[in-house]
């Protein structure tokens, strides 16, 4: 054993050092506290010690604070002058940090605690519209100097942001054209109205579920994956590095990616609707005995470009709206590996929220534009 109990005396011996921590631990949970008589000092006696680090002061310390904590007063004697400045030192650190008072942090009340995080949706907010108009401004420059424009890491964006986006887009709008199609398949088949299977297909996907859908998909896929690389740059310092070099960093990172999603987002959403309305194709055939031909046939006798145009008119802002998104968020990260986690997730999120606020505002623009 490292330590000695004898009445009011706490005895240290041997090395209080890092390598016999698990040792020191053990002392100290062995001793018996009923047997101190807290109303006098404890005397915590050094002077069979041989060695003694920081980690042993650590834990000598451990010993003067669980005795405060009883309301009893440590008395420490017989250390060597080395030792004893050690000691002094890690008892002063450990009284300036109490984490037992950072265990039950006092709430605010609830009137307060809801005023703060309106103050921080607000401040959120009006950085937001900030960051928009910063971003807003650089864009139009470049538009007005198009030479100035970083267009190889444009179509650099575009190739992962869109190309590399296909399948996935491609899978879940086919398996989603089959899900709406066996759904609503079923209820129209009990009434032999199944050729209308190709109205609910058609419409539904090409003018509001492929476009949602895809926004969602991208925003998770590509929006995260923007605020995860400005946030892994702003911790690396990269973006410091950027301005320091004299390079805009909205020049430089945020409009290349929202002109590549604007690019992109478009051409993955007429991907979507030929893969949704392939998925619906299938079901019809094989459990409504739909034809292809048939299906393909009727397709445009009951709805118009216009459905189609509606849907695409959309995409373009969702692809602003997850840009935009993931690059503030990205740029507010701070600290390290957590925060970059952190903002990314918020940003999915944000997107995801957004996309579909946009989209249920559009809808109610566009309500009267002919099916």
């Amino acid at each position: 054993m490292m330590l000695t109990q004898n009445n009011n005396q706490l005895m240290l011996e041997g090395e209080w050092t890092i390598g016999n921590t698990p040792i020191i631990e053990k002392s100290i949970a062995a001793i018996d506290w009923t047997k101190l008589d807290l109303s006098n000092a404890i005397e915590i006696n050094g002077s069979a010690l041989t060695s003694l680090d920081t980690s042993g002061a650590y834990w000598m310390g451990s010993i003067v604070k669980a005795l405060k904590a009883k309301n009893g007063q440590a008395n420490l004697t017989a250390f060597h002058g080395e030792f004893a400045n050690l000691v002094n030192f890690i008892s002063d650190k450990m009284n300036a940090f109490e984490p037992d008072a950072l265990d039950d942090p006092k709430k605010d009340p609830f009137f307060v605690a809801v005023g703060k995080r309106t103050y921080l949706a607000k401040d959120q907010t009006y950085r937001f519209f900030d960051f928009i108009g910063q971003v807003a401004m650089v864009t139009f420059k470049n538009l007005a100097h198009p030479w100035s424009i970083r267009w190889k890491t444009m179509w650099s964006n575009v190739q992962t942001g869109g190309v590399q986006a296909l399948f996935i887009i491609g899978l879940l709008n086919f398996l989603i054209g089959i899900v709406i199609a066996y759904q609503g398949g079923a209820l129209l088949k009990q009434y032999g109205a199944n050729i209308f299977v190709v109205e609910l297909i058609s419409i539904s996907m090409l003018r509001e579920l492929a476009p949602l859908m895809t926004a969602i998909i991208v925003a998770g896929r590509t929006g995260s994956a923007i605020a995860a690389q400005i946030g892994t740059m702003v911790v690396n310092e990269e973006v410091d590095a950027l301005s320091t070099i004299g390079i805009n960093p909205l020049d430089q990172l945020v409009v290349p990616k929202m002109l590549a999603l604007i690019i992109a987002l478009p051409f993955l959403t007429v991907f979507a609707d030929v893969c949704s309305v392939f998925g619906g194709m299938v079901l019809a055939n094989t459990y409504l005995d739909v034809s292809f031909s048939t299906f393909v046939e009727r397709i445009p006798q009951v709805m118009t470009v216009d459905t189609l145009l509606v849907g695409l008119a959309k995409t373009p802002l969702f692809a602003i709206i997850i840009s935009l998104t993931g690059c503030y968020q990205g740029f507010r990260v701070s600290g390290g590996a957590d925060s970059v986690g952190q903002q990314t997730t918020i940003s999915v999120v944000q997107s995801i929220f957004l996309v579909i606020i946009c989209d249920a505002i559009f809808s109610i623009i566009t309500r009267n534009v002919p099916i």
